[in-house]
């Protein structure tokens, strides 16, 4: 069953009239714009200057930093005497341009430099023991870490003890006790400093910066790139980082750089944060998750353009394998995933052989975001001793601290609430799993609670205008904690729905409205096309704006987040007969007759639930409801539908005997047969009613009803299968028998339910539904 991926909750407004306005007029901008900036803090006309044309103000002073300048004056001292300097990075898009920053920087001011970007299979993250040992022993005196090293404390004693200075320059969270480096730059050590959400490569352009004395424009395009890759928060400085970075890409002439752009078929003159996010970051980060990612700095820094062309192409190839790779490992776990075991969790730890480390990450966080379960996604070695691999979280789930009390089951173990690594020994692996599920009981994480999605303003289809494009975009560059706003749109229907992609994995469909229809793009989403299309006119989206470039033209769509259903879906599934398949689809089956449901509960699988109508109290919420059998009165099913509260409901109110064919007899039909019964105070019923039902010229069936009428009503006497005539009776009304009542109240149910045709009958429960 179709059903949105999120809670959406509208996010309050907490902007007053005055305020905004006070600030659209002294700020030159729009309503709109204003009450974004309040409902996200910003309310200081000065903070909002700053926040919407940063300047170089904004670009802190980088002496700062904790040890900046025990750092600065190392370096110097190392170049003046000579001394070869390796830079130490890692693996992703933010250590590659890291790595870059200063490496281009060292050159410049004539040091002897090179690069190590650790091997994630052989070296893993981070300084490695073996890998300080080969770089000092190939003549290194002083190792600088970027984008890593504060939890480097191994290797760095091993440096110290082999008289080589290392100096970390970092981002990543502090553990408890620091590594005894020559000296630790780090936002988060820095007292003074008063923006502590840096990147890596941030970190690496303010060591850059202070070596030059100066900002180093030629390189804030590596540190918005960097930026925007390691998802910090794009406020402050990040902000200004991103924003001039920008311009300076518009503009570049680095090769590699001009390359990867044209590759990735976007304007050079029009990059955006998102096509960095998911373009040219993912193409980086590619290289490394596949293997050697050297020559991702090689690409970042070469001048020569062929050398340049030829990086790209690697890298974009690179790219494609990780794509393939990541699709033939879910399809794997995914089968892990759906056995009856991991069905049953509400974590999940999935284990495979000879799968790429590089990829698990992305796998894990693909499950956890279609399965909303905590994962881990692990590889065996070879050897089948050991296990690694990464784990991804939902929210409310702290995975880092769920497994941080068992780290003597691991050889490693890094991360934070939402994401970590580990690597375990094999037979540690049930341990861990049950650890694993614990710490879910313990959390008291909701198994089945969707995440939450903040709307920032509900719309219709024809409120979207390039005016309200433009509006929003005076808050670019968007990222964490600046995030585009979030619209919530009920079109009239969806629209021209079809799968697109190369596997038809993603689908594009119009918003329609009254005066105009919006394009629309939903990845990830292609296998429910048919229920997209069938559901159009009952969706509402969740979604973000953006423009759309195709042959010359632009036009305005929205890339949506989510889907879902708009009030009550209603089906129309009468039937006059019940068979096993028709309760084969997973939902709560409501009865009104008991026997019925005594009789046909055994047909639902595991996930089907069977109650009586009676048991739906105020405000019961289920998924998917088909309504079984028919009512006695309409007015039973009122209270029902009232009380229940489903999105999709579907009706068979199957009716066993359904007499509006025969209706009810005539007064003559009743007259025909109390004069037969007079002319015969005796007649074996059950061998005679045929040649009863024939010489009368009424139906059988009728005429055993009438029968029974006149037996209640004490005109006759039945006593198995003869009747006899009662003489003198008392004179009473037909319809003051009650079987008489119970036909009537029969015949009018169906009038009001059965009879009804199909636009009919969903107008009459819509109505039911809107009481």
């Amino acid at each position: 069953m179709f059903s949105s991926k999120f809670n959406w909750k509208l996010k309050p407004n907490l902007a007053k009239t005055d305020q905004v306005d006070k600030l659209s007029s002294e700020l030159g901008i729009t309503p709109l714009v204003a009450q974004l900036l309040i409902n996200r803090g910003y309310t200081n006309e000065d903070e909002i200057r700053h926040f919407l044309s940063p300047d170089t103000s904004d670009l802190l002073e980088p002496f700062l930093l904790h040890d900046m300048e025990k750092t600065i004056t190392r370096i110097q001292k190392a170049i003046e005497n000579g001394e070869q300097i390796t830079i130490y990075g890692d693996y992703d898009a933010d250590g590659l341009t890291s790595t870059s920053i200063l490496y281009e920087t060292l050159l410049e001011i004539g040091a002897n430099v090179n690069y190590y970007i650790p091997n994630r299979f052989k070296d893993g993250y981070g300084p490695n023991v073996n890998a300080f040992k080969k770089i000092i022993a190939n003549g290194t005196s002083l190792i600088v870490t970027v984008d890593n090293g504060v939890s480097g404390f191994e290797a760095i004693e091993k440096a110290n003890e082999l008289k080589c200075d290392v100096i970390v320059t970092d981002h990543h969270e502090l553990p408890k006790q620091l590594p005894n480096a020559y000296a630790i730059v780090h936002a988060e050590l820095s007292p003074d400093y008063p923006f502590k959400y840096l990147s890596g490569a941030g970190i690496a352009f303010k060591v850059a910066t202070a070596l030059n004395d100066e900002i180093p424009q030629e390189q804030l395009d590596l540190a918005a790139i960097g930026t925007v890759a390691d998802l910090v928060s794009l406020t402050g400085e990040n902000r200004a980082l991103v924003q001039f970075g920008l311009n300076v890409i518009h503009l570049t002439e680095r090769p590699g750089l001009k390359s990867l752009i044209k590759r990735a078929k976007i304007k050079l003159d029009n990059v955006s944060e998102e096509d960095i996010g998911f373009k040219i970051a993912p193409e980086l980060n590619a290289i490394g998750r596949m293997g050697d990612a050297n020559p991702g700095v090689e690409l970042l820094t070469t001048t020569d353009e062929v050398a340049a062309d030829k990086l790209a192409k690697i890298t974009e190839k690179k790219n494609e394998q990780r794509k393939e790779l990541v699709t033939q490992i879910m399809s794997q776990a995914e089968i892990q995933v759906q056995n009856t075991t991991n069905q049953n969790r509400k974590t999940l730890l999935i284990v495979g052989k000879d799968w790429n480390a590089g990829a698990l990450g992305i796998v894990a966080s693909r499950i956890k975001d279609k399965y909303n379960k905590p994962t881990i996604v692990l590889t065996e070695d070879s050897e089948g001793k050991f296990a690694k691999g990464s784990g991804r979280s939902i929210e409310g789930f702290d995975l880092f601290k769920s497994l941080s009390t068992e780290q003597e089951l691991m050889t490693a173990f890094g991360g934070h609430e939402m994401a970590i690594g580990m690597t375990i020994p094999v037979a540690n692996l049930a341990k861990i799993a049950a650890v694993f599920e614990n710490a879910a009981d313990k959390q008291k994480l909701a198994f089945d609670k969707k995440p939450t999605l903040l709307i920032n303003y509900q719309i219709s289809a024809d409120d979207i205008t390039s005016e309200l494009y433009d509006d929003i975009n005076v808050l670019s560059p968007f990222g964490r904690d600046n995030e585009k706003p979030e619209f919530s749109i009920k079109p009239n229907s969806l629209s021209d729905v079809k799968a697109i992609g190369q596997d038809k994995n993603h689908l594009k469909f119009s918003l329609l409205g009254n005066r105009q229809k919006i394009a629309a793009i939903d990845f990830g989403i292609g296998n429910q096309l048919q229920e997209i299309n069938y559901l159009s006119n009952n969706l509402k989206v969740a979604g973000t704006l953006s423009k759309n470039e195709f042959r010359g033209r632009t036009s305005l769509q929205i890339m949506v987040d989510d889907l879902a259903i708009d009030g009550r879906i209603i089906e129309d599934r009468r039937t006059s007969k019940l068979v096993q398949p028709m309760f084969s689809e997973i939902g709560t089956y409501v009865f009104f007759n008991p026997a019925n449901k005594e009789k046909l509960e055994k047909y639902l699988g595991n996930d089907s639930q069977a109650i009586l109508a009676s048991q739906v109290t105020e405000n019961s919420h289920y998924e998917k409801v088909f309504v079984v059998d028919c009512p006695k009165k309409i007015t039973d099913l009122k209270k029902m539908l009232e009380n229940i509260d489903t999105e999709l409901l579907i009706l068979y109110l199957y009716k066993k005997n359904v007499i509006k064919k025969i209706g009810m007899p005539t007064r003559a039909q009743y007259a025909k047969l109390f004069k037969f019964i007079q002319l015969r105070p005796e007649v074996m019923l059950r061998k005679q009613l045929d040649k009863i039902s024939h010489t009368l010229k009424i139906n059988k069936n009728m005429l055993v009803f009438m029968f029974q009428v006149f037996d209640e009503l004490g005109f006759v006497e039945i006593k198995n299968g003869v009747m006899k005539k009662v003489l003198n009776p008392l004179h009473q009304d037909l319809n003051s028998a009650q079987i008489y009542q119970k036909r009537q109240q029969e015949l009018e149910i169906e009038k009001q339910l059965l009879d009804l045709s199909h636009d009919e009958f969903i107008k009459l429960i819509q109505n039911i539904n809107d009481k």
